[in-house]
């Protein structure tokens, strides 16, 4: 019989048997589905893109532009270790995790227009607003001799 879980986000994850519970009641995917949601919000002149980045630090997050492609990157290694007084380890947990985001922003920005803080967990990106710079169109006559 199909229950849904008291502790789960979607009842189908449990119908189909996807490991979710990494212990004492916390699921994993439930800490993922934060990592990166992206919030854009056209301005006059620009856009504004908020991305959640909980548990990283400034140091963790790169961003990259690249052949008018923006990539966000971050990456962690947390270690965390308690001993007692004899040295014995009482816990050990650690956490290595990565995740990346792309958005086309057009070939026309560059890296110096794109202006990026990074505060409480949340990166916000002001990404300018720029058309590209129609090519001129040379016409090309064919000589005809006669």
């Amino acid at each position: 019989m199909l229950m849904p879980s008291i502790l789960s986000n979607d009842f189908m994850d449990d119908f189909f048997g996807v490991p979710r519970v990494t212990g004492f009641g916390h699921h994993m995917d439930s800490d993922f589905s934060r990592m990166m949601t992206t919030d854009v919000k056209e301005n006059e002149n620009d856009y504004q893109v908020d991305m959640n980045l909980p548990g990283f630090a400034k140091e963790d997050i790169k961003a990259e532009l690249k052949d008018g492609y923006l990539t966000i990157k971050a990456e962690t290694n947390q270690n965390n270790d308690e001993k007692d007084d004899d040295g014995k380890y009482i816990r050990r947990e650690r956490y290595t995790g990565s995740c990346s985001r792309s958005f086309y922003v057009g070939d026309n920005v560059t890296q110096e227009d794109i202006h990026a803080a990074f505060k409480d967990g949340v990166l916000t990106l002001n990404i300018p607003k720029k058309e590209a710079i129609p090519e001129k169109e040379e016409t090309k006559y064919i000589a005809i001799e006669g």
